[in-house]
């Protein structure tokens, strides 16, 4: 098996062998000319996420700057996703991510890992987890994903949190370790924000 091949399976891999570095360096340099964007354009923006992603819905939009290690090319958006500022995703194998979900500004989604053993580190190796993310989630400011993880529908994750497990669908889940605080539920059909009613009447 080649280390392309190894990528995307699970298995330790040298992650610069079989040319990877120069195909990477291709997708990266689509990712630079994203980011130069000017914020009028976002008709451009549109037509290079489309180019730049392995698959990307209708009204996507996210904020530059982006960061990925592949620039979102093993990246796959629903539709209606939205990304504030500073989104990190090191794409080196396959990111999913549901409808509706939002970025808050500086969360960081991560597929790489790096074995444990000294010796294998220092040899640069280094083996990737996919990472998928429900339909309507939240993932808050500051938070981070960590391969592997797979977060349910409708979930929020708190701001600052650290995913290291799966998280189910519809929870509100905090923390370093991230952990589920409560389900959502009636009491989130009246309030939005502490003690702030929900006014439907002018929704």
């Amino acid at each position: 098996m080649t280390n392309k091949e190894k990528m995307h399976s699970g298995l330790i891999y040298y992650p610069s062998g079989d040319d990877i570095m120069v195909e990477q360096l291709g997708y990266v340099n689509k990712l630079y000319d994203f980011n130069m964007t000017r914020p009028t354009e976002l008709k451009k923006r549109d037509k290079m996420l489309r180019e730049m992603f392995a698959e990307i819905g209708e009204d996507c939009y996210i904020e530059p700057p982006f960061h990925a290690n592949w620039g979102g090319h093993h990246v796959y958006f629903g539709k209606s996703v939205y990304a504030n500022f500073g989104l990190t995703m090191v794409d080196d194998t396959h990111i999913y991510v549901g409808d509706y979900t939002m970025f808050g500004p500086n969360v960081v989604v991560a597929t790489a890992g790096h074995p444990i053993l000294p010796e294998l580190r220092e040899k640069a190796y280094q083996y990737n987890m996919p990472v998928h993310i429900g339909r309507n989630c939240w993932i808050g400011a500051g938070a981070i994903i960590l391969p592997g993880v797979t977060i349910g529908d409708n979930t929020v994750i708190g701001a600052g949190s650290v995913v290291t497990k799966d998280i189910p669908a519809n929870v509100v889940a905090v923390g370093n370790p991230c952990r589920v605080l409560r389900e959502i539920g009636e009491h989130d059909r009246e309030f939005y924000f502490r003690d702030k009613r929900i006014d439907y009447d002018n929704l």
